[in-house]
């Protein structure tokens, strides 16, 4: 993975490439699909609805204007992934008004009103699991299990290097490697979010 001094973000925003875009895609993918779902979607109409939110961002990405306060990229999808699901829920309403039957939609509660307050409470827990695994992936199991018994677990670094087999020293570089990779990929990914 190619290290810049440029968020994610930033790139998409002033010089998009197909690389950020493939990046940008894998990483709100599973997201946007969890956050349809929780919509009560159908996964079919949801695959549509993450295409169409998809669309939506690459069109509008080098328009987007970030105004310097930390959430306004989540701010900004969210709002566009909650029109989209009022707009789905609106016309399945006219599409069900127009045949008979039982249902009566007026009476039914905004289908997105509690997505919001999902999203908000989900995003950020989201994108650190994806982050832990992106890093995970990156370095061996025996630097992952350092850091993870040190940083998360709250062990000393004696104890996971007497678990682990290893030195002291070589357990707390492990953990310092481990969070310097996370602040990286952390600005990268998460830069102005």
């Amino acid at each position: 993975m190619t290290v810049t001094p440029l968020s994610l973000l930033e790139r998409l925003r002033s010089n998009p490439d197909e690389e950020s875009w493939r990046r940008l895609v894998s990483l709100y993918n599973p997201w946007l699909q969890r956050v349809l779902r929780q919509a009560g979607i159908g996964e079919t109409d949801a695959d549509d609805l993450r295409q169409e939110v998809l669309a939506v961002l690459f069109q509008e990405m080098p328009d987007f204007e970030h105004n310097g306060q930390a959430g306004a990229f989540r701010r900004w999808m969210r709002n566009i992934v909650i029109n989209r699901v009022r707009r789905y829920w609106r016309s399945r309403r006219t599409a069900a008004a127009r045949q008979p039957g039982d249902v009566s939609w007026e009476t039914v509660d905004d289908p997105a009103a509690g997505l919001e307050e999902y999203w908000d409470r989900e995003h950020d827990r989201y994108l650190i699991q994806e982050l832990f695994r992106l890093v995970e992936a990156s370095v061996s199991r025996s630097t992952w299990l350092a850091f993870r018994r040190q940083a998360v677990d709250g062990e000393r670094p004696s104890a996971v290097a007497s678990e682990l087999g290893i030195s002291v020293n070589a357990a707390m570089l492990a953990k310092s490697r481990v969070l310097a990779r996370l602040r990286s990929e952390g600005r990268l990914l998460l830069d102005n979010v």
